[in-house]
């Protein structure tokens, strides 16, 4: 039997923001076995911890459908489990993924509470065409008017691509009924995971929702990694503010789907590069069980 449980990201509530499965002793399944077991959990993500010693683990991410390189909210996930199993007290820990090596970062609040913070792969960025934002605009379901233009739309990567679609506010986000096969047709098109709505409610701050058919989930409830590359897309084109080269903010997301979620990200710049971005968030466990390999 393999041993598994659920937990919620980038929440302090059960049932909310994000769910992930984690697998903490994975090294004696084999790649169907885990895909399976992605299946069987049907969270967005489920990782799996394949190794682990030395200050580092080496982990695998499934959607119920595929195999994919990196997952914020599952790693946010994997970080909290570790750190109840007594696996991970605050030292340097870093995750071999198949987009490099995550490093993590234990915050212990003083309330016994924690979060997890990672630090993202170094942002990359793609322009879109004008005849694209026409098409996004209309597999979303908004008119291409609703499209903030003081925003970047943009693709934008710290380990997963999406593509970065601004709109005016948070009342055109939430009434969005978007064509999921056009989203998926122009991922595919764009090389990019998703297709991620924004809207700023304040300063430094902003709503969200990540639409991701490609990758086998309709819409994702909220997407650390992408959080990330989003402030990462911001700060690259001078949308947020600096103070002494850093800038913090928070994404809120989930709120369309019924299971609210924060993720707080930080970005320091030097001259007009985006050198380190970090996410964090909190996570709560949901429920434990068992699962028979076949």
């Amino acid at each position: 039997m393999i041993a598994y449980c659920e937990v919620s990201a980038f929440t302090d509530t059960p049932g909310s923001g994000n769910r992930a499965g984690v697998v903490l002793d994975a090294d004696g399944l084999s790649e169907e076995q885990m895909q399976a077991l992605a299946a069987f959990l049907g969270v967005p993500e489920t990782v799996f911890v394949t190794r682990m010693g030395d200050g580092a683990a080496r982990v695998r991410y499934f959607t119920p459908t595929q195999e994919i390189d990196f997952c914020g909210h599952a790693t946010v996930a994997l970080g909290l489990r570790l750190a109840q199993e007594g696996r991970w007290a605050g030292e340097a820990l870093a995750l071999e993924t198949l987009v490099g090596r995550v490093p993590l970062r234990l915050e212990q609040g003083a309330a016994g509470d924690c979060r997890v913070w990672m630090a993202q792969q170094a942002p990359e960025t793609r322009r879109v065409g004008r005849e694209v934002r026409r098409e996004l605009a209309a597999a979303l379901g908004i008119d291409e008017r609703m499209i903030h233009r003081g925003l970047p739309l943009a693709a934008a990567s710290t380990g997963l691509w999406s593509v970065f679609v601004p709109v005016i506010d948070r009342l055109v986000l939430d009434g969005m009924e978007p064509d999921l096969a056009e989203i998926h047709r122009l991922s595919d098109a764009l090389g990019v995971s998703s297709v991620y709505a924004y809207a700023p409610v304040g300063v430094g701050r902003y709503a969200a929702r990540d639409f991701a058919p490609a990758v086998g989930i309709p819409e994702d409830p909220v997407t650390g990694s992408a959080g990330g590359a989003l402030f990462a897309l911001l700060a690259a084109e001078g949308a947020l503010p600096l103070r002494s080269g850093r800038a913090c903010g928070v994404v809120y997301q989930g709120h369309s789907l019924g299971t609210p979620g924060e993720v707080e990200v930080e970005v320091s710049v030097e001259g007009q590069q985006v050198r380190d971005v970090q996410v964090g968030g909190c996570a709560v466990l949901n429920h434990e069980g068992e699962w028979a390999p076949r």
